[in-house]
């Protein structure tokens, strides 16, 4: 006698979409997290270079925070522009893409990196040779990043944020003229040049300390 095969089948198939749903999960938690750092390093640059403007300029702290997260946006934008109009995207539809794309990602982190440095006692107004200025910039970016993540992760599985990139990603047009000269940044290389940057004025900071 054949056994019946209805309900090993009907196993079989659950534990197929439970597995397909767990790789899926995974993937776009991976997406958002690389979608996530690439963000990070826009407004790394540009927090960082704004905080050393305003320090080092002894301006308050408000006009600190605004040039520091206007900074931010545009390397944010700027990053995620030029590998679009490399591949031959129009100037038009690259900075609309981006702008639609990026900002809920950037906006997340410039407000949660701006409220951990203001909620850190002295670290608005630490100079540039100062350990507790390093270290809240490291702290605020690391919790930025953490907070940014989900958002992401949401924008991703509802095919917004970085998911609107995608397709002009890799596009057949070749790089010509003006767009061939424009550089081609790496956000794995590009990272670990601003961790090693900041890693190494923390370091110059602790030893002018002691």
């Amino acid at each position: 006698m054949t056994a019946p095969t209805g309900h090993a089948g009907h196993d079989s198939e659950s534990a197929d979409r439970t597995s397909h749903h767990h790789h899926s999960m995974g993937s776009l938690t991976s997406m958002a997290v690389s979608a996530t750092l690439h963000c990070l390093t826009g407004c790394a640059i540009g927090e960082i270079v704004g905080l050393i403007i305003g320090t080092s300029a002894g301006i308050g702290n408000v006009a600190t925070i605004a040039i520091s997260v206007a900074l931010a946006f545009a390397f944010g934008y700027s990053l995620s522009t030029l590998p679009l109009l490399r591949s031959g995207v129009a100037v038009r539809t690259a900075l609309t893409v981006v702008l639609a794309a990026d900002t809920l990602s950037i906006l997340t982190m410039e407000i949660v990196d701006n409220a951990v440095v203001a909620a850190i006692p002295g670290a608005m107004n630490a100079g540039l040779v100062n350990v507790t200025f390093w270290l809240s910039m490291i702290l605020s970016l690391a919790v930025a990043f953490a907070a940014a993540v989900p958002v992401n992760r949401y924008l991703l599985d509802r095919g917004r944020g970085h998911a609107l990139t995608h397709e002009y990603h890799g596009a057949d047009a070749v790089a010509s003229g003006w767009r061939h000269a424009l550089p081609a940044f790496g956000t794995g290389a590009l990272a670990s040049v601003i961790a090693a940057f900041m890693l190494g004025a923390l370091l110059v900071a602790f030893a002018a300390e002691a």
